[in-house]
């Protein structure tokens, strides 16, 4: 017997270009006394990294898969696949390296290996919708010796900002102050310096304030102004907003603005709706504010935005949007008052209107949101970054 433990030295969340470090401990678990009778080992070891795509058949229509490159791997062959018995389609995936070959384990001795890989910029984000599905995985193989091939997987997941595969890493550094008695890691200067510009653009976009004022009416008249100070988010921030309602001349008597993401699939890609069929759009509520507001002349809301969502992308199949929902609840009286009179010439017993007819419309504000530093949503959202497995 002999143990496997893959563990991720930063948590199990990264940013697209990030390079992903996995610690790769192999232990034959038996106490140091038993016999040499009892050594184990291995044939060989490898990992890689894939993503699965899956989507919904009552949602996507996809082209039939190319049965040319079976995704099934029988177990009497020594062809590593990764993504053996998944679900989906193996879409992205990095060339597979080689942990070790022909191992042998004495009782109670135990062996790490260190396994780094960069994550593709080209890839689509995890995202877990109702039609589509992006999962990333790190996948470790291994083989003993007259045995199947079993596979051990990490989840992770990685966050994508837009734009970073348009960038070239600055080749011409001649003029950098070097010493020629240290060793430069090329590599992880490279990544240090994709994480520093994905860090500047995302500051640079977030942190731009204005405020952009709305009117908001409807059929009948103004309502009121909607104030907000920015329009690009990152995960984890608040979006917060301001209601005017005192200059309307059409009473509001209650407010609810949500906090969703629209996930729509492209034009080619939707399925032929029929009646009661599933629809190509879906939305889903991470936040919501709702509010009873006669007589308010000013009121304000904060929704959070969850570490643990998705960013707004698009692919070839699917698109991600965010955007505030308001839904407003006003008056078809004009002037309407619901409150006695200050004065009155004698005591009287005054009770409100049990029925106020109303009028009811929505409004939505796109917004962006783009991902954040992947050390804070590891905190925030933890996930596991340790996997073991017994062969």
């Amino acid at each position: 017997m002999i143990e496997v433990v893959a563990e991720l030295s930063r948590g199990p969340v990264f940013l697209a270009g990030e390079a992903l470090e996995c610690v790769v401990t192999v232990t034959n678990p038996l106490p140091p006394t038993a016999t040499s009778a009892s050594s184990e080992a291995l044939a060989w070891a490898s990992a890689q990294i894939h993503c699965q795509f899956h989507a919904s058949e009552s949602r996507v229509a996809l082209p039939p898969p190319d049965s040319s490159q079976p995704d099934v791997q029988p177990e009497s062959q020594t062809v590593f696949l990764p993504h053996r018995g998944e679900r989906g389609q193996c879409i992205l995936s990095t060339p597979p390296k080689i942990l070790f070959c022909d191992l042998r384990l004495d009782p109670g001795e135990s062996k790490s290996y260190s396994y780094s890989e960069v994550l593709p910029i080209e890839g689509p984000p995890s995202f877990r919708g109702q039609s589509v599905k992006y999962v990333y995985k790190l996948t470790i193989g291994c083989q003993r010796v007259n045995s199947p091939i079993t596979l051990l997987r990490v989840p992770l997941r990685v966050l994508v900002l837009t734009g970073l595969q348009d960038v070239r890493f600055p080749q011409d550094e001649a003029v950098a102050p070097s010493s020629p008695f240290l060793e430069e890691d090329e590599g992880g200067k490279k990544d240090s310096w994709i994480a520093e510009l994905a860090g500047e653009r995302l500051m640079a976009a977030t942190s731009c304030r204005s405020l952009h004022l709305y009117n908001i009416s409807d059929g009948r008249g103004k309502v009121g102004t909607f104030g907000i100070f920015k329009s690009v988010y990152r995960l984890g921030e608040d979006v917060v907003g301001t209601l005017n309602l005192g200059e309307g001349t059409v009473a509001c008597l209650q407010f609810s603005v949500s906090l969703q993401t629209e996930e729509r699939v492209q034009p080619e890609y939707q399925r032929r709706r029929r009646t009661g069929g599933v629809p190509s759009v879906s939305h889903v509520t991470h936040a919501r504010h709702q509010e009873s507001c006669l007589h308010t002349t000013r009121t304000s809301f904060s929704l959070p935005i969850p570490l643990s969502s998705t960013p707004g992308f698009c692919t070839a199949i699917v698109s991600l949007k965010w955007r505030l929902h308001f839904e407003f609840v006003t008056s078809r009286e004009p002037g309407l008052v619901l409150l006695p009179p200050l004065e009155q010439p004698e005591p009287v017993t005054w009770t409100g209107p049990e029925q106020v007819p109303v009028d009811t419309f929505s409004w939505d504000l796109p917004i962006k949101v783009l991902p954040t530093s992947p050390t804070l949503a590891s905190y925030a959202a933890p996930g596991p970054s340790t996997s073991t497995i017994t062969i």
